[in-house]
């Protein structure tokens, strides 16, 4: 069964509190009528800090979408390296031990991928597979794992490694002043996640199901509008009320699978903002605080768009009161409106007896060079 293993997660330097946040968006959008409703309701987020890979000062400027994809660019690699590693050592793999990346980012555009630098910069085989997932915002954390595990459903023996960089604060844009552009100021930031899916071994969470679901004619609630400034977030204010119709999804996900999602053992929920949490918990008959690791990503972060899932669940892992067997979801909700969710059971490594001696697992990298020369080297 694929298991997603633990995630490394590592936020910038810079930190913007909830204060920063309200005294900067008044100074700048000073005047602007929507903005009174606006600082009310970045209040209401719950969001204690955020942190951003620029100085407060450097990120409210706009010096042009080529110099903000320019910084983008130099901040995914110099920040996604040393993530992965912390990953891949969570999963006792390697480089060599990687057959798919799978990267995420609704922040910034690189053509190649960034997984071609990756592959060059990191070591990783030249057969391994790329596949960028650029335009699934919020739920494309969800969306990773979930492809991650379909992979390893074909393909037993593979390891997929999952990458998501978000720096929203790139996308800061100064003269929109709507009300759903100046709360979503005050509500994302920035992070770079990883985690692998081993296809066989580690411990985490068993993938056993996933499942998608678009609601229809919402295309238009979460959007960008691409202009020559950059990506402009656009939100309907309709957006918080989407958990009622995507809560019988979610039921309908775990029944199918024979579980009732009121009575799970952990939750992994994309913290989009307070009402998602309150609603989604409310809709499913579950305590709030069986949500705390995603209340707690939120409190701390902020809303990190696809990073969202693999923080709170490395939180989950941080806690360490899984026991073996514990069943639990996975959802994440983004621009569609799409949802994409799983369940799993927690799962313990247990090596074989074969595998104990000093070598380690990784080690193996040589033999699974061998193998897929014998399999023609397809990718």
């Amino acid at each position: 069964m694929p298991t997603l293993c633990k995630p490394a997660v590592s936020v910038p330097e810079y930190v913007i509190t909830m204060e920063d946040t309200l005294e900067f968006a008044k100074k700048v959008h000073a005047g602007k009528p929507q903005l009174p409703l606006a600082l009310r309701l970045i209040e209401r987020t719950g969001v204690r800090k955020r942190h951003i890979v620029q100085p407060i000062e450097k990120a409210l400027e706009h010096p042009g979408f080529e110099e903000r994809n320019r910084i983008y660019e130099l901040e995914s690699k110099k920040r996604c390296p040393p993530v992965i590693e912390e990953a891949l050592a969570n999963a006792d793999l390697t480089t060599r031990d990687i057959d798919v990346i799978i990267y995420v980012s609704c922040t910034g555009f690189l053509m190649p991928s960034l997984t071609a630098w990756l592959i060059n910069n990191m070591g990783f085989r030249s057969d391994t597979r790329q596949v960028p997932i650029a335009q699934l915002g919020c739920a494309a954390g969800g969306a990773a794992i979930n492809r991650a595990h379909d992979f390893c459903m074909a393909y037993p023996e593979y390891n997929v490694l999952i990458v998501a960089c978000e720096l929203c604060s790139l996308c800061y844009q100064p003269t929109d002043d709507g009300v759903g552009s100046l709360l979503s100021d005050g509500l994302f930031g920035d992070a770079v996640a990883a985690a692998v899916v081993r296809g066989t071994g580690g411990t985490g969470v068993a993938l056993e199901r996933n499942a998608s679901y678009l609601i229809p004619n919402t295309e238009d609630w979460i959007s960008y509008a691409v202009r020559a400034t950059g990506f402009h977030f656009l939100l309907d204010r309709r957006v918080p009320g989407t958990m009622e119709p995507l809560a019988p999804v979610l039921r309908e996900l775990a029944s199918d699978h024979g579980w009732d999602a009121s009575n799970l053992d952990f939750y992994i929920i994309h913290a989009g903002g307070p009402r998602i949490l309150h609603d989604l918990a409310k809709f499913l008959d579950v305590d709030s605080g069986m949500f705390r690791h995603s209340w707690a990503t939120l409190t701390d972060y902020g809303n990190i768009a696809s990073a969202v899932v693999l923080e709170a669940l490395r939180r989950l892992f941080d806690e360490g009161t899984m026991p073996a067997g514990a069943t639990g979801i996975i959802a994440g909700f983004g621009p569609g409106i799409t949802a994409e969710m799983a369940v799993g059971r927690w799962t313990l490594d247990t090596p074989h007896p074969m595998d104990s001696g000093s070598i380690p697992a990784s080690a193996g990298y040589l033999a699974r060079d061998l193998a897929h020369t014998t399999k023609g080297g397809i990718a």
